[in-house]
């Protein structure tokens, strides 16, 4: 009789939500009552400002604006990876130790950690619950960022790259002082949220994406240079840092003014949410 409500009660709330309203209380991926609380993102279109390094002629030219089309829906976390979830990766050897100066508090973010440490966090929480999550592309991460997303063109007369490149640091050194005089990651919540309810978008922790540094020649019709030694992170601005780095204040930044703190939030696509619950039944059914 139990398992019988208990799934008139899932499939009852199906019908009524959406998979992502309903998933939290399936998903058992930690043995604590704290699960990643997700927001959904329907597929859509932005204007996107190219990730990566271009020129013309030779000299540095200033990245395309483009219309990106996000074709599938998908969730991504509501907030940054906190630093106790990502020390209990730590705890079953899955990802590497945090700095002995990053407090392990449940309310801050974790920071200091580098893009391989984001990487393996990902894939063990793949194995712990059993669907796909994953960094996002810097393109869904302005999709997501709506908004709070900041397009880091500098209008400058690109034939005088001095000028250009003393622009850029002026802009950034200007949004930084803005943002957080204190270099400290505040506690979860404490930059907003943003108008699809993820909170903490461009604050004074920087994002890793999966997306890869690229050069490219716009006057040229080979194949872009690309390099996934480095990647773009988001924040109060874009940025492009060595995947290994963990503080790109103590260097591996590869232009513009550092992060102040790296940090990140993962991605899953709804398929994958969907297959959770069907899974999820047939556990139920299986025990009945």
């Amino acid at each position: 009789m139990l398992i019988a409500s208990n799934i008139k009660l899932i499939l009852t709330a199906a019908a009524f939500a959406s998979p992502l309203a309903i998933f939290p209380g399936l998903l058992g991926h930690t043995d604590h009552d704290d699960r990643p609380a997700l927001v959904e993102l329907q597929p859509g279109t932005l204007q996107y400002r190219k990730a990566g390094e271009f020129t013309r002629a030779g000299k540095p030219a200033e990245a395309p604006m483009v219309t990106v089309r996000i074709a599938r829906p998908f969730a991504i976390m509501r907030t940054q990876v906190t630093a106790s979830d990502y020390q209990r990766c730590v705890d079953e050897q899955a990802c590497k130790p945090l700095a002995a100066n990053v407090a392990i508090l449940p309310d801050r973010p974790v920071v200091q950690v580098s893009w391989r440490d984001a990487d393996s966090y990902a894939n063990w929480l793949s194995r712990k619950t059993g669907v796909t999550w994953r960094l996002p592309s810097d393109e869904e991460w302005a999709h997501a960022a709506g908004s709070r997303w900041r397009d880091d063109a500098v209008t400058v007369d690109a034939n005088d790259p001095s000028r250009r490149a003393l622009a850029r640091y002026e802009r950034e050194v200007q949004l930084k002082a803005a943002a957080a005089v204190d270099g400290d990651p505040k506690p979860i919540g404490s930059f907003g949220r943003n108008e699809h309810g993820v909170l903490d978008l461009a604050g004074n922790v920087w994002e890793w994406t999966s997306t890869c540094f690229t050069r490219v020649k716009l006057d040229d019709r080979s194949a872009p240079t690309v390099n996934c030694g480095v990647r773009v992170v988001e924040g109060q601005h874009r940025s492009y840092v060595t995947d290994f780095i963990r503080d790109a204040r103590a260097g591996g930044c590869a232009a513009g003014v550092p992060p102040s703190n790296l940090g990140f939030r993962l991605v899953t696509e709804r398929d994958g949410l969907i297959s959770t619950l069907a899974n999820s039944i047939r556990r139920i059914l299986r025990g009945a």
